[in-house]
């Protein structure tokens, strides 16, 4: 079921999976464990996960998990910070944002207008909660992958710590290439944090650097990400002996920040007059 938040718009279309069964003249034909496949644009090139990868400690319905409402934020104000400034940085004004795995807060900038933002959760009371969503749909990744979007109808996905639950990963990301427009965004962003029973086997025990990896894996596994971005301070970087002290502390004090970025097809250049920038705060023009 669908629900608004805002004024009423149209019902979102049913989204179909996408398969490796066809192929077409832009279709590039690749040969693995013997078999001679069609890779197209958002095909799932590879599972990364095994079986047991995929367990969870307690699988019980995670629908029921979260049916009651939680209005927490799960980690500290340091790390929703950084999560914005991302935001800020590489979603532009007037796009089309889906926040995946959201909740009753949304971590995008109070000053950006946005032309739309859609909202995927388990628990509909949280999502209602969430002023920033002009839509909402309620569903369980771990069972049904979809995404209740038109293909190349958003020009950003974001997911804030909650990758970690997604037992079905690579068809989710199949789903998230399907509905971002060319050059769209995709943000996910994690932290050490977690319910322990409800991560996958991938994920529980893993040190940051695997957790990192994995995400990267899952985009690489998609045709047509682009190599994914790994970022973790979105502060001013001094690289000085004291600037690598300070960040170290800062970094043991706080929740850790990790955050990786992709892009669907390509990376778009940012123009403004005669500069053309990597991304909408850079200070930098490049040639």
């Amino acid at each position: 079921m669908f629900a608004s938040t805002r004024a009423p718009s149209p019902m979102f279309t049913r989204a179909t999976h996408v398969s490796l069964t066809s192929c077409s003249s832009s279709s590039r034909r690749v040969r693995r464990t013997g078999v001679t496949r069609c890779e197209t644009a958002g095909s799932v090139r590879r599972e990364v996960l095994k079986r047991e990868e995929r367990t969870k400690l307690d699988p019980s319905s995670d629908l029921d998990f979260y049916a009651q409402p939680r209005f927490v934020t799960h980690v500290d104000n340091d790390f929703l910070a950084q999560v914005t400034e991302l935001y800020r940085q590489r979603i532009p004004a007037n796009s089309k944002v889906l926040d995946l795995c959201s909740s009753w807060v949304s971590h995008l900038p109070r000053e950006v207008e946005y032309a739309k933002v859609y909202g995927h959760g388990m628990n509909a009371t949280e999502l209602g909660r969430n002023d920033r969503l002009d839509n909402f749909f309620v569903r369980d990744f771990n069972k049904d992958p979809r995404i209740a979007l038109e293909s190349n109808s958003v020009d950003a996905v974001v997911c804030c710590v909650s990758v970690q639950y997604l037992q079905r990963a690579e068809e989710v990301f199949a789903e998230i290439f399907r509905v971002l427009k060319p050059g769209g965004v995709v943000i996910i962003t994690f932290s050490n944090r977690l319910f322990y029973s409800k991560a996958i086997q991938a994920w529980r025990d893993a040190t940051g650097y695997a957790r990192v990896q994995l995400v990267k894996s899952y985009f690489s596994a998609i045709a047509g990400f682009t190599a994914p971005e790994v970022i973790t301070d979105m502060g001013a970087q001094d690289d000085s002996i004291l600037g690598k002290i300070r960040r170290f502390f800062q970094r043991s004090s706080s929740d850790p920040f990790y955050a990786v970025v992709a892009y669907a097809n390509y990376k778009p250049v940012y123009e403004q007059g005669d500069c053309r920038r990597m991304s909408i705060d850079d200070d930098e023009c490049i040639a």
